[in-house]
């Protein structure tokens, strides 16, 4: 994405950027810990983690990933699906709500990007197509079916428990698996895909 590339070339829009991009990835995981709490979970709430407060959310290393990459990712919130009484349904739709944040967020970028006219241009402009590209990003990095990435849980909510606990048993290797395969840049096709998978119905409410 050249967030880094951008800093030495436009210090202001770098900083107009920082604020919202890092909250892109707050916003994600506050997200998981809402619908959790909605469906009965609050472990989220009672771990203090249903907050804006950056300091309860932010990680160092997916902070810095968020600003050289163009993705990363803030400590997971907690959630325990033994509070939730269907636990299928709420391992699909807790590890959704991430995703769909990321997805409003990009969309409401466009959308702004579409009706101020003429066209933004200048800081505000950079502004505006950084936060959509992050968040489009950051939502298709995450359906990746990989775990721990949100993916792989909304998967193993359909598959039947053999493949499930399969899947589930890859957990404490994936973040190795999933640096692996972006280092040698195996998993590019997939995000390109799943981004432009998340692009059309954009694209389609806005025509």
């Amino acid at each position: 994405m050249g967030l880094l590339k951008l800093l030495i070339d436009d210090p202001l829009t770098f900083v107009l950027l920082a604020i919202p991009l890092l909250y892109s990835i707050i916003v994600h995981e506050l997200a998981h810990g809402w619908v959790a709490l909605r469906m009965g979970d609050p472990t989220a709430k009672n771990a203090g983690r249903l907050t804006l407060n950056p300091l309860s959310h932010l990680d160092p290393i997916g902070t810095i990933m968020l600003f050289i990459v163009g993705f990363g990712w803030a400590r997971p919130v907690p959630v325990n699906l033994g509070y939730i009484r269907d636990y299928r349904r709420g391992l699909v739709l807790v590890s959704s709500a991430g995703i769909v944040a990321n997805m409003i967020f990009a969309f409401l970028a466009v959308l702004l990007l579409k009706w101020l006219t003429p066209a933004p241009r200048g800081s505000v402009g950079i502004f505006l197509s950084y936060l959509a590209q992050i968040n489009l990003i950051l939502a298709a990095f995450n359906l990746i079916p990989i775990p721990p990435l949100d993916g792989s849980k909304i998967l193993m909510g359909f598959l039947p428990d053999r493949m499930h606990d399969a899947l589930a048993r890859l957990e404490p290797y994936g973040f190795f698996i999933i640096i692996g395969l972006l280092f040698v840049g195996a998993l590019n096709p997939l995000i390109r895909f799943f981004r432009w998978l998340i692009l059309v119905p954009i694209g389609f409410i806005l025509s």
